[in-house]
């Protein structure tokens, strides 16, 4: 696997080797001592699923009492991934780094603990699949704004599909309301 540190150096694009022939593929999609090598030493604990339409944004989500580290791919579809830095002592807190994840190329990206995570479907129709390096405790679950602009990210957005947000989504706060004390 190639793994190619981002903008922000702890959120890690991974590049799985993938054998394909007539029959199909085959890829290793996870490998506990090659992910600490460039990672760092995390243990996964829970894996999610979800699916979703054209227009759907999920996120930014992060967690306070229980910040999860999350190792994400699509395995159908296309997504725009998000990740941002809430790391009060960091140097990049604020700032975002973005992935183009696809069933196609089978990259994974990590998001580590102290960061909003958030994704747009580009596609017609995505599922999702991500490692959790803590469980979910809904009590402990916030969103900031996916337009915040003092973020500023530079979503995909197709004028074909509508934007689509949960509720709780559709409430979220800006970074400047949101607290943090991981």
């Amino acid at each position: 696997m190639l793994y190619e540190h981002l903008a922000i150096a702890d959120v890690v694009l991974i590049t799985p080797k993938v054998f394909e022939d007539s029959r199909g593929f085959f890829f290793e999609s996870f490998r506990q001592k090659e992910f600490e090598h460039h990672c760092g030493d995390y243990r996964f604990v829970q894996d999610n699923h979800s699916a979703s339409r054209q227009g759907v944004l999920r996120g930014l989500h992060y967690q306070l009492k229980h910040p999860q580290g999350k190792l994400v791919r699509v395995t159908r579809g296309c997504v725009f991934d998000v990740a941002v830095d809430l790391r009060v002592n960091s140097p990049t807190f604020g700032q975002w780094v973005g992935a183009r994840l696809d069933d196609e190329r089978k990259q994974m990206l990590w998001v580590p603990p102290g960061f909003a995570h958030g994704f747009y479907v580009i596609s017609e129709f995505a599922e999702f699949q991500y490692k959790c390096t803590e469980y979910y405790f809904p009590e402990d679950q916030y969103s900031i704004s996916w337009n915040d602009s003092d973020i500023g990210i530079k979503w995909p957005l197709s004028g074909d599909a509508p934007l689509l947000l949960s509720d709780n989504d559709s409430k979220a706060i800006s970074l400047k309301e949101a607290s943090f004390q991981f």
